[in-house]
């Protein structure tokens, strides 16, 4: 497919490009026992040391908490992740990443980067940056999932 009307549409390409980065990312993953969902909530535990409430996770993740829950719940029995009570609200419990967790997430990000590089062979260097650049400004500005 060289031309038409899909090439003209951003959300065709869009969607497209992400099936084809979560095919290769699911590929390499696998290896690791872990999904690109999954993956996420690693990463996001990963990265806050205190934790965060799995409305928290569902909020950055753009997803419905109670897929968020099933997500933890996969991460806990495999012992990648765990839930504690917040020291702020008892009521709420922190998902926080264990040392097999971190170990995993290290393992995991080594061979998904691979992959990415891979996805994007196509592109230079500066073009893979402009692409990053401009989906980060997608996902953080107005109407981004990360977005208030």
């Amino acid at each position: 497919m060289e031309s038409g009307a899909l090439i003209d549409d951003v959300g065709f390409l869009l969607s497209r490009a992400s099936g084809l980065v979560v095919r290769a990312s699911n590929a390499v993953l696998a290896g690791h026992g872990l999904r690109v969902r999954p993956y996420s909530v690693l990463l996001l535990a990963c990265d806050a040391e205190e934790g965060l409430s799995q409305r928290e996770l569902a909020d950055v993740l753009g997803l419905d908490p109670s897929q968020v829950v099933l997500l933890v719940d996969e991460l806990t029995a495999a012992g990648l992740v765990e839930r504690r009570a917040s020291s702020t609200d008892r009521r709420t419990k922190l998902v926080t990443a264990t040392d097999a967790g971190r170990a995993a997430r290290e393992a995991a990000a080594r061979d998904v980067d691979r992959a990415l590089t891979g996805q994007l062979g196509d592109l230079s260097t500066a073009e893979r940056a402009q692409l990053q650049a401009l989906l980060t400004r997608l996902v953080l500005g107005r109407g981004g999932v990360l977005a208030g």
